[in-house]
């Protein structure tokens, strides 16, 4: 059982490999706009900044944009991060069962952006989930290739992507489908996309957990790869 979990891991890590996206974002941002981002507990730069503050934590991310000369900034795949110790959703007293590890890969860029579908899929759910700290409205993809089934989830959009949204609803490769929301409903954080690749979505519409505690690890790794597989960001 063990090697055919891992050789259907690879299977559908190799496929992700061999797919040429669309760009998440609009044509205007290039390869060299984007710049690396390190919001996880070992940046040290980060003492000095209030990261449970929306504006704090934008005015980090911004100035390493500006001093990157960059127009969005990405990561943030396995980074264990002290951003979510604000709200009781993520947070518990037991550091094994505390939510502080990201399972998806973030692009920080203005509220507003539209986003792309990287390729074609099917409306599979969305949601506004409105817990302080969680994405906010979600929009959530599913796509089949090669007789392999996989999701996309999108979070932090904005209201309006939700609007007029319909189950089962074909989604063309670069198609804009939805856009990113303000802090105000976006689950308070400064304006990104949470990007994320999910296997096996369970029973989950909506929304699906993007951020994990160290026990359940393992599982979401291999649930949820590496999302710059697919994007091929650097």
């Amino acid at each position: 059982m063990e090697i055919f979990v891992f050789m259907a891991l690879n299977e559908f890590q190799d496929l992700l490999k061999s797919i040429v996206p669309h760009s998440l974002l609009p044509s205007y941002i290039t390869p060299t706009d984007y710049v690396p981002l390190n919001l996880s507990v070992e940046n040290k730069e980060l003492k000095s900044v209030n990261v449970g503050s929306v504006q704090d934590l934008q005015n980090y991310v911004w100035h390493i944009m500006a001093k990157n000369t960059g127009k969005v900034a990405y990561g943030g795949y396995l980074e264990k991060r002290g951003i979510y110790k604000r709200s009781d959703y993520f947070n518990q007293e037991d550091p094994n069962t505390e939510r502080n590890i990201h399972l998806g890969i973030d692009l920080w860029i203005d509220a507003g952006t539209p986003i792309y579908a990287p390729l074609s899929g099917t409306l599979h759910s969305f949601n506004n989930n409105t817990n302080f700290g969680d994405y906010g409205p979600c929009i959530i993809l599913k796509h089949q290739i090669k007789e392999l089934e996989f999701f996309t989830l999108y979070g932090h959009l904005s209201l309006e992507s939700l609007s007029n949204k319909e189950i089962g609803k074909q989604i063309e490769k670069g198609e804009p489908f939805a856009t990113l929301g303000t802090a105000e409903v976006n689950g308070t954080y400064p304006p990104h996309l949470h990007f994320q690749i999910i296997k096996d979505i369970q029973d989950y519409k909506g929304d699906y957990p993007g951020v994990s505690n160290i026990l359940n690890l393992q599982f979401y790794k291999d649930n949820c790869p590496d999302p710059n597989l697919l994007l091929k960001i650097n």
